[in-house]
């Protein structure tokens, strides 16, 4: 597949992470794809570690949306700059709800093989995130 091919599975893949459709899941992230995500010594696996990703932000942010604001591709592999945005509603990282609106960016690093995802390396700016729910000093 081109890299161009890969462009519009990005697009699917945000509606997924927007909606956590587990049909989605199935349809664009390999079962031997694995993510590497800050903090977890151990990558998640398959659709159903992407889907425990999301399941832990909208735990925090019950309306967290996802905008993908520019991909670059190039052969396999897609880098992708997305916004987020929430209310901070539940327990996230240990710290209680503030209510509390978020805007924070991520940049992740995506691999794809046979028109599936098979490699997330993301670097969301948690700290950022922190900050904006009070979690860490400006």
């Amino acid at each position: 597949m081109s890299a161009e091919s890969n462009k519009p599975i990005m697009q699917r893949f945000t509606k997924f992470i927007n909606t956590a459709s587990e049909e989605l899941a199935a349809e664009l992230i390999s079962s031997d794809a694995i993510f590497y995500i800050p903090g977890r010594p151990e990558p998640l696996q398959g659709p159903a570690g992407y889907l425990e990703i999301v399941a832990m932000m909208r735990g925090g942010f019950p309306d967290i949306q996802w905008t993908l604001e520019e991909m670059i591709a190039e052969g396999d592999k897609v880098a992708a700059r997305f916004t987020m945005r929430g209310t901070h509603q539940g327990s996230f990282f240990g710290v209680p709800p503030t209510g509390k609106t978020i805007v924070a960016q991520a940049m992740n690093f995506y691999r794809f093989s046979n028109g599936m995802i098979v490699e997330e390396r993301g670097q969301p700016d948690l700290l950022g995130l922190l900050q904006q729910i009070g979690a860490a000093p400006m």
